[in-house]
């Protein structure tokens, strides 16, 4: 485990505070831990397609990764979801095949179609995860507000391209890895089962971040050490700083 953290705690400027991971293990914030955890993942699935249909496929391929998306937003954005069903729904809803035909203009395409692609398909996977642990312990799902973290973290895109493509995949290397160290933080803290559950996320989440490192570089064509340096201080910022609400991403709690 330390050699695949090793290269994500170099990557990131701070740990996660021990005092947001007290806050975490208390019985009384399980539920909103699991939640907003099941909330994330699918929002990372949401930005992996996002990459892909506004970057590197035409527009008939784009409304295939739509479809794709569609039982789990309809889920989540649903009143009266029934958490059974849709775990029961349909066993090949996340079996996407279907070939997608890259732009002729972004010459990236075919690699971050690739690598978008299986990050997809394995944070769908981990959000119906979350989800059947949670209704095994009756938590049902709710939808929550965003908390300040990817917001802030989005703060950092520049507005121009390929600077903003190019940002938005650093900040999405930022994130897969600090989901991996809070994994491997939290992991020894807690039950049996969510020790090994999130201890089984650390390899997917760490590849993540490489990916989105990866394409970052390869797209920019030049060192980009000096924006990940930047990013880097923000998000380093936005965690070790006092955090008025308490989620997956939270910064320090207050109070302590």
């Amino acid at each position: 485990m330390q050699q695949l953290l090793a290269p994500i705690e170099a990557f990131l400027k701070c740990a996660t505070p021990d005092s947001w991971i007290r806050e975490a293990v208390k019985p009384e914030n399980l539920a909103t831990l699991l939640i907003d955890h099941c909330n994330c993942e699918l929002k990372a699935a949401q930005t992996g397609m996002f990459f892909v249909r506004r970057y590197a496929v035409d527009r008939e391929s784009g409304q295939q990764m739509l479809d794709w998306a569609k039982p789990y937003e309809q889920f989540v954005y649903c009143k009266d979801r029934d958490i059974e069903h849709f775990l029961n729904r349909d066993s090949k809803k996340n079996d996407f095949t279907t070939g997608l035909v890259a732009k002729a203009d972004f010459g990236h395409g075919p690699e971050l179609i690739a690598k978008m692609v299986r990050l997809i398909k394995e944070e769908f996977h981990h959000f119906e995860q979350v989800l059947e642990i949670m209704h095994e312990r009756g938590i049902p799902y709710r939808n929550m507000r965003a908390g300040r973290y990817a917001k802030g973290m989005m703060k950092m895109v520049r507005t121009h391209e390929p600077a903003a493509l190019i940002d938005k995949l650093i900040i999405g290397a930022f994130i897969e890895a600090r989901s991996c160290e809070r994994f491997a933080k939290l992991a020894p803290h807690l039950d049996e089962e969510l020790n090994k559950f999130y201890v089984s996320l650390l390899r997917s989440e760490a590849r993540h971040y490489q990916d989105y490192l990866n394409l970052a570089e390869v797209i920019a064509g030049e060192d980009i050490g000096d924006r990940i340096e930047l990013i880097a201080e923000h998000e380093a910022h936005l965690i070790s700083s006092i955090d008025e609400e308490f989620n997956f991403h939270s910064g320090a709690p207050t109070g302590v």
